[in-house]
């Protein structure tokens, strides 16, 4: 009997990804472990291991196909003794299951059989119920969503006649042949799901579509004769993209911007790196700014939180997510514990998950959750800026240049010190003004009496 390798869900939230390279070709032997394929995620490129062995019967989606949803069949393998695979369709996919509390489970290829939306002798008619929702979120497989993205349809309007009442495909398509279900003109346009990432660190709720500009920019430049190279959005792109849209659009920010003299710490970091120098290790700024976040977070502990719908998550462990530039777009490594962790340790762990994140290497688990996020744009010269929050995060900090300014001295002179301006974005909902003044009181404690990170 032939074994089905399926699409694999790399993450909790995963509902379809792309295939972006097959290791393996028709006819080649695997056995259990063998790599065979490489997926790739909103964030990251990972390797899919073979769980059985036998031989490749029959390729069913093709290298570079985007959109490829969760547990869908992407290939065939013989057993021994078989030489040929009918020509099959991917059945329809299951929804992806919850992941342990502790973790996110590793991607592998599965060979577990899915039953189809249509089987035979049911009757669909029978079985059509009004569509359940987990608090404002429609329940339906990740096919039926793809479907209803792509072709406008609003799954609220619809009835489910899967089990339980969930949306499958035949729900959607029966939608589409009799012309109803279309979303309101204002909210349609790429299709880009704003829930395509979605932190497992808390729920937030319903997640609204994501709002196209009706200026039609290729169209412009066309009629100008304005020359142009038009390059799709990878998956990394269209999610920054839907997240950003999501967190300026649902998340009620305000600003917090303070100047920190920070002399102290660069005679401390000196102090430091000049002991560290035979072990070929040097700490950074931003190592010293992630360390002083994350004991800030511990002095006050009001500024680690997240809003949940009716509810405040407070958290009792400062996960550090530190923003990264890739050539496909920003990411954000997390430093689980920072506050406990020596200097050492954050910046070594910093170089390998910023390296990494480069190659798109990453596993989920490193880059979804934290508890707040550092933003440094201090290497590119900028003084001061304000970052958007990561959802379902409370706040941001944006950190600028070092600069020498002058500054009045507590005996009334003037003279030059080196100051830093730092802007705390926060989410009004659980950071409240009072709030994000005082985290920032204790992050210029921390700042401007560096040893304090050393105790």
């Amino acid at each position: 009997m032939s074994i089905n390798i399926t699409m694999p869900a790399l993450s909790p939230t995963m509902e379809e990804g792309t295939l972006a390279k097959w290791l393996v070709k028709e006819g080649d032997s695997v056995e259990s472990g063998d790599v065979i394929a490489e997926i790739e995620t909103d964030k990251a490129t990972m390797e899919v291991e073979a769980v059985d062995e036998g031989v490749v019967g029959k390729i069913l989606v093709a290298e570079g196909t985007e959109g490829v949803a969760v547990n869908s069949v992407i290939a065939v393998l013989l057993e021994e003794g078989e030489t040929d695979v009918e020509d099959i369709e991917s059945p329809e996919p299951q929804p992806v299951s919850s992941a342990p509390a502790n973790g996110v489970p590793l991607a592998e290829a599965t060979s577990v059989p899915h039953a189809s939306d249509n089987e035979p002798g049911v009757d669909t008619a029978a079985q059509v119920q009004p569509a359940p929702f987990a608090g404002d979120r429609v329940f339906a497989s990740p096919l039926a969503k793809r479907i209803a993205r792509n072709n406008a349809l609003d799954l609220t309007a619809l009835a489910g006649s899967g089990p339980h009442g969930r949306i499958v495909k035949r729900d959607v398509e029966a939608a589409m042949a009799a012309g109803t279900g279309k979303m309101p003109a204002a909210v349609t346009g790429s299709g880009a799901a704003v829930d395509a990432f979605s932190s497992p660190l808390a729920s937030t709720g319903s997640r609204p579509a994501a709002v196209v500009s009706s200026v039609d920019a290729r169209a412009l430049a066309d009629a100008a004769g304005l020359p142009y190279e038009a390059v799709r959005a990878n998956g990394m792109r269209k999610t920054i993209a839907s997240r950003l849209v999501e967190a300026k659009q649902t998340v009620p920010h305000f600003y917090l911007t303070l100047d920190l003299n920070i002399d102290p710490l660069l005679a401390l970091r000196k102090d430091i790196n000049a002991g560290l120098e035979a072990r070929g290790i040097k700490v950074s700024v931003n190592d010293l700014v992630i360390k002083a976040a994350a004991m800030a977070l511990m002095d006050f502990p009001s500024a680690n939180a997240s809003w949940n719908g009716d509810e405040i998550l407070y958290y009792q462990r400062a996960d550090i997510s530190v923003a990264v530039a890739t050539d496909g777009g920003l990411i954000t490594p997390i430093i689980q514990d920072a506050n406990s962790k020596s200097l050492t340790s954050i910046s070594a762990e910093i170089k390998d998950k910023a390296e990494r994140a480069q190659s798109g290497k990453l596993l989920p688990q490193e880059y979804q959750g934290g508890t707040f996020s550092v933003s440094n744009l201090g290497m590119f010269g900028i003084t001061q800026f304000d970052a958007v929050i990561n959802p379902p995060q409370g706040a941001i900090l944006a950190v600028g240049a070092g600069e020498k300014r002058p500054v009045v001295q507590p005996d009334g002179t003037v003279g030059v010190s080196t100051m830093m301006t730092v802007t705390l974005s926060c989410d009004h909902r659980v950071v409240d003004g009072a709030v994000g003044a005082q985290w920032l009181q204790a992050f210029k404690a921390r700042i401007e009496h560096p040893l304090s990170m050393l105790i």
